[in-house]
């Protein structure tokens, strides 16, 4: 017996592409299911010009295969040196979308991020000026934080300060890991989102953990307790439209995630909408699924809704994904849940 459920088609308000051969690689698995992606900017060098969120974009769409329809948000990464009047003017062209602030060290390519504040204030009010997002990898990277704590300790000594000198400022706490998370966000009316990320709603820090380390779930901001974990759950299948869905699907290459030094993040974007499904069935809040991948985020960003659908279909037999995909660039694990998921995307 099959249940269906037919919902505006989704957006990713948090997307890692990379570039080159891995783009090529895995920009269909998010345009199959997805219309737009807000677009990470930490490539290396990262995209800190409105010239440089051009030729990116432009890379993206020659990378889209032909009959998909696919459109990429491009964001700039925040330095200390960034001209307030290059973002004004790659946001009033329409291709800028928001600025990404990554404190330095705090991830992936974050090297170039911001160690003094103080620094971005002028880019910061003129954003706040024009209604240009602020996206915020949430953590403090000083060394004698525990990284469990670095979240709430961000909120707490950095996000807290910057809204309340720049109350205008439209900020979206992204990849949100913590019940403190949740609740900074539910308790602010005005100019602030939340996303969260597919694989934050299911796993916790014992999937990375407990029996042998497991690289391929480990990502940054790292998962955190399981209290927290069903925080993300209760925020996401609320139907709060403060919350909404950024994947934060990070592909690497398996050997830089079974190293050493692996590599952070988890790539999602082949199955992420199965195991939303999955997830909000889980709640009884299969009507919820729309409001979180399809509608919250739009009205946060002041776009318009898709008009496109999708539906998913739920089966008796469990959805077979695959384990990896090829790029030229080597092998990219797809993120597995542990358990059956018997929605797919028809």
């Amino acid at each position: 017996m099959t249940q269906s459920l037919t919902i505006a088609r989704p957006d990713d308000w948090h997307l890692h592409l990379r570039d080159g051969a891995m783009l090529q690689a895995v920009l269909p698995e998010t345009a199959r299911h997805f219309q737009r992606a807000i677009i990470m900017p930490n490539l290396v060098p990262p995209v800190v010009t409105g010239a440089q969120a051009k030729a990116y974009k432009d890379r993206i769409m020659a990378a889209l295969p032909d009959g998909m329809s696919f459109d990429p948000l491009m964001v700039l990464y925040l330095t200390e040196d960034t001209d307030p009047e290059d973002v004004a003017a790659a946001h009033a062209s329409g291709l800028v979308k928001a600025v990404k602030l990554y404190p330095a060290g705090a991830t992936t390519n974050s090297a170039s991020g911001v160690k003094d504040f103080d620094k971005v204030r002028p880019v910061l009010d003129k954003m706040a000026e024009i209604g240009l997002n602020l996206c915020i990898h949430g953590e403090v990277t000083n060394h004698e934080v525990d990284i469990f704590d670095r979240e709430a300790v961000f909120i707490e000594t950095v996000l807290d300060p910057i809204r309340k000198a720049n109350p205008d400022l439209k900020v979206v706490m992204e990849h949100i890991t913590t019940k403190d998370g949740v609740d900074y966000a539910k308790s602010n009316e005005k100019n602030l989102s939340a996303t969260i990320t597919t694989h934050h709603l299911i796993i916790n820090r014992n999937h990375i953990l407990a029996g042998g380390i497991k690289p391929h779930y480990y990502c940054l901001p790292v998962a955190k307790r399981e209290n927290h974990r069903l925080a993300l759950v209760e925020a996401a299948t609320s139907g709060d439209k403060r919350f909404f869905l950024g994947t934060d699907s990070a592909p690497h290459v398996d050997p830089a995630k079974e190293s050493g030094c692996g590599c952070a993040g988890c790539f999602t974007a082949t199955n992420t909408m199965a195991l939303l499904a999955h997830v909000f069935e889980e709640e009884g809040a299969l009507d919820k699924l729309e409001g979180f991948a399809s509608l919250n985020g739009p009205a946060h960003y002041g776009l318009p809704v898709n008009q496109d659908k999708i539906t998913l279909v739920k089966s008796d037999k469990p959805t077979v994904f695959p384990a990896k995909i090829e790029s030229g660039d080597g092998p990219v694990t797809v993120f597995d849940p542990g358990y059956p998921v018997y929605w797919d995307v028809k």
